[in-house]
C-alpha cells in the first residue's frame, strides 16, 4: 500500500515539472558560444533520467547536446549555444529543437522553441571572411588603380554605421602601394596599380567596429594574375529588353553573349541583385523574384551590369549594360461592389431615379480607369434603365399595365479596365418594379327598359374597366338600392328580384360602386369609382278597355257595287284615360267578309263583282274586339256587339236614309274578356299551411277531450246507488234522512253487485279539484 502511494507521488511529480518546461525563449543574436539558453529542473527519485536533443530545425552544430546534473536531489537540465555558434536574426530567427525527456518507463518529448532577437548595436563576421583561411579573391595586373576589387556584405551593417579599416602591415617593396577599403565595404586597388605583381598574393586583415565598442575581424586575400592573351568583348555595349510582369519566377529574361574562351558571366550591380541572376557558364538571366508592379514599384525598370571573364584568367574581363524594363501585364480583372445590383422599385417611381452606384477597382493598378456598359437580358427594353458612368438610373417611365410589359428587368453592367489584355467583369441587374393601382375603375351609364309586368330575370349588366394590370379586375356592389334590384358583386349583371308597377314608380336611377382588386403589391389598396343605371318601367295596361254604347243595332241601305260608312266603335279606359291607342278586330259575324274595318270605324263594302246580290233584307251580328295597343303587349280586351240589318237598295225604294236604332238596355253576348288569377307569394302559403295544422292540432284536442267527458258520464251510477255507497262509507248511525227519498222498492231492485261494492278511500283530483271514492283493491273511482 506504502508503495503505491509512493508510485503515484512520483508520477504526480513527474508530469508536474515536465508542464512546467518553458516551451518558448528569446535569444538575442549578440550571445556567443557557452551561452546558458535555458535551465530545466526534473523530479525522478526511482531511476536515473536521461535528457536528449533529438533534432533541431533548421539544421545546425550552434546548440550543444543538454546537461542534466543532480542538485540537492533534483536533476537539473541545461542546454547551452556550442563553439561554432553565430547567431544572426538576419540569416535565421527561428529554432526549433525536440528534446526527450526518460524517467523509467515514462518518456516525454516537446519541442523548445528558440527565437533570436535582433540586437542592433552586434557586429557579426560571417563567410569565408571570418575563417582562418579568408576570402580569396583574384584580380587581373591591368586593373585600374583605385578601382573596387571586392565588396565586404556583413548583415546590418548599412543601418549600424560600422567602420572598417586594414590593420595588416602593407610595407613595400612587396606591397605597391596601400589597398583602401571605405565604410560601405568597398576593398579598392592600390593607387599605383597592380602592373607587375602578377603572381602575387596580397594577406589583408580587415577590422570592423561599431560606435558601441563591437569589433570583429577577416582576412581578404587578393591574388594578382597576370594580363590575359585573349581579349574578351561583347557584341555590344548596352542592351535593352521588356518583360512582362506575370513572368514566374526562374523564367528566362534574356541570354547575353560575349566573345572569349571558356566564359564565365557575373553580375556586377546591382550587388546583391533582388530580382534577376545570371547563369555563370550559359549566361541566361532568369528572374529570381516577382516582378508585380503594383507591389514593387521598383521592378519596372532595372539596370544590369553583366562581366563576362575567362574562368582560368579572370582578369580577362568585358562588361555590358543591361536594361530591363518590367511592362504591366493585366491580370486580374476589375473587382466591383456590389457584385450583385438588386432593387426593387414601383412602377411609378420618378425617371432619374438612382438606384445603384457602382464601386470597382483594379487589383493591377490602383488608379486604373473603367468602361461601363449597361447590357439588358429579359425583357430587352434599353429604354427602361440608363447608365450614367457608374451610376444605374431609371431611363423611362416604367408602366406595368400591359401584359408582360415590366415586373422584372435582368440585365448586367458589363466594366472594362484598360489594361493589355483588356480584362472585363459582369455585374448581374435584376430590378424587381412591383405594381401600383393608379387608376380607378369606371363604367359608362347605361339604361334598361323593363316591362312593368316582368318576372325576376337578369336585366342587363354593367362594364366597368380598369386601366390597372390586370385589367378589369373589378367587383360590383349596391349604394343604396330598393330591394327589388340587385348587381352580381363578380359580372356586374343586373338583376330584377320582384315586380314593379308602373304607376307607382316610373323611373329608378341606380348607383353602381366599383372597387378594383388584386393590381397593387399592397393587397390592401383598393381604389373605387361608380357609375348611374337608369331602369325604365314600361307601363301594361292593368284594365279592359269599356266601349260606348257596347252594343249597338243599325239599319243601312245600300246599293251594288258602293261601301258605306256604317259606325264609329268609341271605347276608352276610365282608369287610364291617357291611353288611346286601340286595335279594332272583327272576330264574328262577318260572313261573307262585308265588313271591314278601318281603325274604328266599321266600314261595309259591297262589291261589284262578288257574291250574288241579296234580294231580301238580311241581318248580320258582328262581333268586334277591341284591345289597349302601344308599345308593351296588349292583352286585356273586350267585345263590342253591332247588329247590322242590310236593306238592299230597290227602284221603288223612295227613302235611302239609315236608320239606327240603338238600345242601350239590351245585354250583349259577350261584354268583356278580362283573364284574372291570383298568385299567392311563398311566404304566404307557408304562413297558411303552418296556421291550417295548428287549427287541426288544437280541434283534434277539444274532440279528445269532448269524448272522455262524455265517457265518464256513461260510466256514473245511479243517485240511489251512490247514496247507499255513500253511508256505507262512513259507518255512522244517523238518520237516512240525508238521503234523497227514494222507494224501498227501487232500494231491494239494486243489483247485488253494486250494493255489496265497498270504497275504503277518498281524494282529490290534482287537475280538476274534485273528489272521489276509490277501492284500494281494485283502483275503482267514483266522483262526488
Amino acid at each position: 500500500m506504502v508503495l503505491l502511494r509512493l508510485l503515484v507521488l512520483l508520477f504526480a511529480l513527474v508530469v508536474t515539472d515536465l508542464h512546467s518546461l518553458p516551451w518558448f525563449i528569446n535569444v538575442s543574436e549578440s550571445q556567443g558560444p557557452g551561452t546558458i539558453l535555458q535551465s530545466f529542473s526534473f523530479n525522478c527519485s526511482s531511476h536515473t533520467p536521461t535528457l536528449e536533443l533529438l533534432d533541431v530545425q533548421p539544421a545546425t552544430t550552434f546548440f550543444n547536446r543538454p546537461s542534466l546534473a543532480r542538485w540537492q536531489g533534483i536533476y537539473v537540465g541545461k542546454v547551452t549555444l556550442s563553439s561554432s555558434a553565430r547567431l544572426d536574426a538576419l540569416t535565421v530567427n527561428h529554432y526549433k529543437l525536440q528534446l526527450r525527456f526518460t524517467c523509467g518507463n515514462y518518456v516525454m518529448e516537446g519541442p523548445l522553441f528558440v527565437d533570436v532577437q535582433r540586437d542592433p548595436g552586434h557586429i557579426q563576421c560571417a563567410g569565408q571572411f571570418a575563417s582562418q583561411a579568408g576570402e580569396m579573391i583574384q584580380v587581373p595586373e591591368t586593373v585600374t588603380p583605385g578601382a573596387r576589387l571586392y565588396t565586404l556584405l556583413l548583415p546590418g551593417l548599412e543601418s549600424q554605421g560600422a567602420q572598417m579599416s586594414i590593420i595588416s602591415v602593407q610595407d613595400p617593396p612587396y606591397f605597391p602601394g596601400p589597398f583602401s577599403i571605405n565604410e560601405q565595404g568597398w576593398l579598392q586597388a592600390p593607387s599605383q596599380g597592380l602592373k607587375g605583381q602578377a603572381g602575387k598574393v596580397f594577406q589583408l586583415q580587415i577590422s570592423v567596429s561599431s560606435g558601441q565598442g563591437q569589433s570583429c575581424q577577416g582576412m581578404v586575400m587578393v591574388k594578382v594574375l597576370s594580363a590575359p592573351s585573349s581579349q574578351v568583348s561583347f557584341l555590344e555595349q548596352a542592351q535593352n529588353i521588356t518583360i512582362p510582369e506575370n513572368l514566374v519566377p526562374g523564367s528566362e529574361v534574356v541570354q547575353v553573349h560575349a566573345r572569349g574562351s571558356d566564359l564565365r558571366y557575373e553580375i556586377l550591380s546591382p550587388m546583391p541583385s533582388p530580382f534577376f541572376a545570371i547563369g555563370q557558364a550559359d549566361g541566361v538571366v532568369r528572374s529570381i523574384a516577382p516582378l508585380e508592379l503594383a507591389r514593387a514599384a521598383g521592378t519596372a525598370v532595372t539596370r544590369l551590369q553583366v562581366k563576362a571573364f575567362e574562368r582560368l584568367r579572370p582578369w580577362a574581363i568585358a562588361k555590358l549594360d543591361l536594361t530591363v524594363n518590367v511592362q504591366l501585364v493585366n491580370q486580374w480583372p476589375p473587382r466591383c461592389l456590389p457584385a450583385l445590383l438588386m432593387s426593387q422599385i414601383p412602377e411609378t417611381v420618378p425617371m432619374g431615379t438612382v438606384l445603384h452606384t457602382l464601386t470597382c477597382t483594379d487589383p493591377d493598378s490602383a488608379g486604373a480607369t473603367f468602361d461601363y456598359q449597361l447590357l439588358f437580358g429579359s425583357p430587352p427594353n434599353p429604354n427602361s434603365l440608363c447608365l450614367h458612368d457608374r451610376v444605374l438610373e431609371v431611363n423611362a417611365t416604367l408602366d406595368c399595365d400591359t401584359p408582360g410589359a415590366c415586373f422584372q428587368y435582368a440585365a448586367s453592367i458589363l466594366v472594362l479596365d484598360g489594361g493589355q489584355p483588356q480584362m472585363t467583369t459582369e455585374v448581374p441587374v435584376l430590378v424587381m418594379v412591383t405594381p401600383v393601382n393608379e387608376f380607378s375603375p369606371v363604367c359608362a351609364p347605361r339604361t334598361f327598359r323593363v316591362r312593368e309586368d316582368a318576372e325576376p330575370h337578369t336585366i342587363g349588366s354593367v362594364v366597368g374597366t380598369d386601366m390597372d394590370y390586370p385589367h378589369d379586375s373589378v367587383e360590383y356592389y349596391t349604394s343604396g338600392w330598393p330591394a327589388i334590384f340587385a348587381v352580381d358583386r363578380l359580372s356586374g349583371e343586373v338583376h330584377l328580384l320582384g315586380p314593379l308597377d308602373y304607376e307607382q314608380q316610373r323611373l329608378y336611377r341606380l348607383t353602381v360602386l366599383l372597387i378594383d382588386h388584386g393590381q397593387d403589391w399592397d393587397p390592401t389598396c383598393h381604389r373605387s369609382g361608380s357609375c348611374t343605371i337608369t331602369i325604365e318601367v314600361e307601363d301594361v295596361n292593368d284594365y279592359a278597355p269599356e266601349c260606348e254604347p257596347s252594343f249597338q243595332e243599325l239599319t243601312i241601305y245600300t246599293s251594288l257595287g258602293r261601301s258605306m260608312e256604317v259606325t264609329k266603335v268609341s271605347c276608352r279606359i276610365p282608369q287610364e284615360p291617357q291611353r288611346l291607342a286601340f286595335s279594332y278586330n272583327i272576330v264574328g259575324g262577318n260572313s261573307q267578309s262585308r265588313f271591314s274595318l278601318q281603325g274604328a270605324i266599321l266600314v261595309h263594302n259591297d262589291p261589284a263583282l262578288g257574291p250574288p246580290w241579296p234580294e231580301q233584307p238580311r241581318t248580320y251580328e258582328l262581333l268586334i274586339c277591341v284591345a289597349d295597343a302601344g308599345p308593351s303587349i296588349s292583352h286585356l280586351s273586350t267585345t263590342a256587339t253591332i247588329i247590322v240589318h242590310l236593306v238592299p237598295w230597290k227602284a221603288s225604294t223612295v227613302a235611302t236614309s239609315t236608320h239606327r236604332a240603338t238600345v242601350p238596355s239590351m245585354i250583349p253576348l259577350l261584354v268583356t274578356d278580362v283573364e284574372a288569377f291570383w298568385q299567392p307569394e311563398p311566404w304566404f302559403v307557408v304562413v297558411l299551411t303552418a296556421t291550417g295544422t295548428l287549427l287541426l292540432l288544437a280541434v283534434g284536442w277539444l274532440l279528445c277531450k269532448l269524448l272522455q267527458g262524455l265517457a265518464q258520464l256513461l260510466q256514473e251510477p245511479s243517485k240511489p246507488a251512490q247514496a247507499l255507497l255513500l253511508n256505507s262509507i262512513q259507518g255512522t248511525e244517523g238518520p237516512i234522512e240525508g238521503f234523497v227519498e227514494a222507494p224501498r222498492m227501487e232500494m231491494s231492485q239494486a243489483p247485488s253487485s253494486i250494493i255489496s261494492l265497498h270504497f275504503d278511500g277518498r281524494a282529490q283530483d290534482s287537475r280538476t279539484g274534485r273528489d272521489y271514492l276509490f277501492n284500494t283493491r281494485t283502483g275503482t273511482r267514483r266522483w262526488l
